[in-house]
């Protein structure tokens, strides 16, 4: 059965757009339905934030056309967003829901028999328009947006981030459009994003490198190459699968072109004695099949880290770690003891200490308790995109060269050409000056910088951001093959998954947990301890429940109150007939020789009636509840 097509929303044709002599976009075609999760996704460079600006219709296309359903209502949330600076945090992101208010507004102003009173309720019903502080405030809890009454000029740029995009989701428009969403936010912040677009009703276009994400919402992919949209259905692995096909397709069809151009090649060098009409036509196929572009397989950055030199018995040692700062434990017992083989992934919300424990390990803060040993082999070598700037005058050689003609690789030597070769930049590139550079090149030549140092024992903070997908799997692909150790802070779950085999999880409330394994194993085993918590505390809250229950006379106790009080008289009267006996006058002329007998005897009564009547209470009690 025939999937059912869901209405245009926007419809995009032979969309066009250059600046300068860059030509980005080149009859570009992208059509838009309600039901679509599109993931957009590309070489950096390759036009995507353009595309979705145009969609978005913030840039106009220098040709084509686009056609929008009437009325259609857009979020948006670009990676160079503006915030009201004169404004809180909660009325910027209330700013988002000016659509929503609007109508509330006019609805209030209306007369309760108005017939647009009623078709405004039925709208901001459709709206969840009654709801909107709720949702602002379980939105903002959940993307750990700063506190509401904030000024928008004291917070980072990754707070800022959070509070725009709060901002751009909560009017809950029929398209929503986001160019890097998952950027800044943390593994929770991520994961209610994709429950909240799993459930939302509206389209949605987005801009990722989270592979995780790309995976769990989008349910079409859109390839931007050489300025083409190229659609794929399903999410990414099922886009990764076709790219595949498709690719192992055309390298058959290349060959047979290739060997078919080489057998008419030896048929025109041995020469056709008769010029016939077949051979003219063969002749003439030939040239219009060499005259075809052959397929070449996408270049990727050939991406190796400089092989380190060898790490001794000691390499890093954490032992009962603790940190405190401004008077807040951030986090203590903290124990790692690292192998030659150790790749670590840090995960955690932010501010939890993760920057914090990095700024321990490389000796810029000292722990409040424990130590950390750092074995003297170990040379760390700290990649912070951050930390380190290009300098825009200067030529991508001579940015990595610094006047050298060589850098060391290893033990080996290699020319600074061949280096910046093995990161996708052609020999005309080379020469270009840093600020002339793409975006993706720029990230490339990052990358190439701050990987050249070398080091036995990298430590990545973010080592994800702003990478395209091709560079991301070879960064992943040179970190496992590196004979190394690695810390990396990151939340993107794919290359955690990827490159690590031990987890250190800051889970909140100083908490900080080790796992070995890979991401996804973390959370398994988070899972089944999280699971044995709760079972724990039930069983906890069952035992004080049960003994703070009142219980109920047995049928064996009910038979034993019946008897008890004629027992207790038994008792008694025995007692008292001991003690008539040793109060006799005549008793030591008697009975003298069994003093200490009859004395044993009446205090055993004694007790036993006292055990007795205790019993008896206690019958009492259950049988009265």
């Amino acid at each position: 059965m025939a999937k059912p097509i869901s209405p245009v929303l926007i419809a995009a044709k032979d969309i066009s757009i250059r600046f300068g002599e860059q030509v980005v976009l080149n009859d570009a075609t992208l059509n838009i339905h309600q039901t679509d999760r599109i993931g957009l996704i590309g070489t950096n460079g390759s036009g995507k934030s353009t595309l979705i600006k145009i969609i978005a219709g913030i840039t106009p296309p220098d040709s084509g056309n686009i056609s929008r359903k009437r009325e259609l209502i857009t979020g948006y949330l670009s990676q160079d967003f503006t915030l009201d600076e004169s404004k809180s945090v909660f009325e910027n992101i209330m700013d988002g829901a000016h659509d929503v208010i609007d109508i509330l507004r006019e609805y209030e102003s209306l007369p309760y028999d108005s017939e647009r009173r009623h078709i405004l309720e039925e709208h901001i019903h459709l709206l969840d328009g009654w709801n909107l502080e709720n949702r602002v405030e379980a939105a903002m809890h959940s993307l750990n947006v700063p506190d509401k009454n904030r000024d928008i000029t004291t917070l980072s740029g990754g707070e800022k981030r959070r509070v725009a995009l709060c901002k751009s989701i909560i009017s809950r428009p029929d398209l929503l459009i986001l160019d890097e969403p998952t950027n800044h936010l943390d593994t929770q912040s991520i994961e209610w994003m994709e429950e909240f677009l799993e459930d939302y009703s509206g389209a949605c276009l987005f801009v990722t490198h989270d592979r995780y994400f790309l995976d769990s919402i989008a349910n079409r992919i859109v390839e931007l190459s050489n300025g083409l949209c190229y659609p794929h259905e399903g999410n990414y692995t099922d886009f990764l699968i076709d790219k595949a096909e498709r690719q192992a397709q055309l390298t058959s069809e290349d060959k047979k072109r290739n060997n078919f151009l080489r057998r008419e090649l030896e048929w025109v060098r041995r020469g056709a004695k008769a010029r016939t009409t077949k051979s003219k036509s063969r002749l003439k196929n030939y040239f219009e099949v060499a005259d075809k572009e052959g397929f070449e397989l996408e270049k990727e950055v050939d991406l190796l880290i400089p092989p380190p030199q060898g790490l001794g018995n000691k390499i890093l040692n954490l032992k009962h770690v603790g940190m405190e700062l401004g008077g807040r434990k951030l986090f203590s017992h903290v124990d790692l003891l690292f192998d030659k083989k150790r790749k670590l992934g840090i995960i955690g919300r932010n501010g939890l200490g993760k920057t914090t424990l990095l700024k321990l390990i490389l000796n810029e803060l000292q722990p409040t308790e424990g130590i950390i040993e750092l074995g003297d082999r170990t040379d760390i070598n700290y990649i912070d995109q951050s930390r380190i700037a290009l300098n825009d005058e200067n030529t991508v050689l001579k940015e990595i060269g610094e006047g050298n003609d060589w850098i060391m690789f290893g033990e080996n030597k290699t020319t600074v050409w061949n280096y910046l070769r093995r990161f996708l930049f052609a020999d005309d590139r080379i020469n270009t000056k840093v600020g002339k550079l793409s975006g993706g090149e720029r990230s490339r030549l990052l990358l190439a910088k701050i990987l050249k140092n070398g080091g036995n024992f990298l430590i990545l903070d973010e080592p994800t951001n702003d990478l395209d997908l091709p560079t991301l799997r070879v960064l992943e692909e040179a970190l496992v093959d590196f004979d190394g150790c690695v810390i990396a802070v990151s939340h993107d779950r794919y290359f955690l998954n990827r490159v690590c085999n031990g987890i250190l999880a800051f889970e909140g409330d100083g908490k900080v947990h080790f796992s070995e394994g890979n991401y996804d194993y973390y959370l398994e085993k988070r899972k089944a301890r999280l699971a044995a918590e709760v079972e724990i505390e039930k069983q906890k809250k069952l035992e004080s429940t049960t003994k703070n229950e009142p219980k109920k006379l047995k049928w064996k106790e009910a038979k034993e109150l019946e008897t008890i009080e004629a027992d207790i008289l038994k008792a008694e009267e025995e007692v008292h007939r001991i003690e008539a006996l040793l109060a006799a006058d005549d008793f030591y002329q008697k009975h003298g020789e069994k003093l200490e007998q009859y004395t044993k005897e009446m205090n055993a009564g004694k007790e036993k009636v006292e055990r007795l009547y205790a019993r008896w209470n206690e019958l009492e009690a259950l049988k009265n509840g």
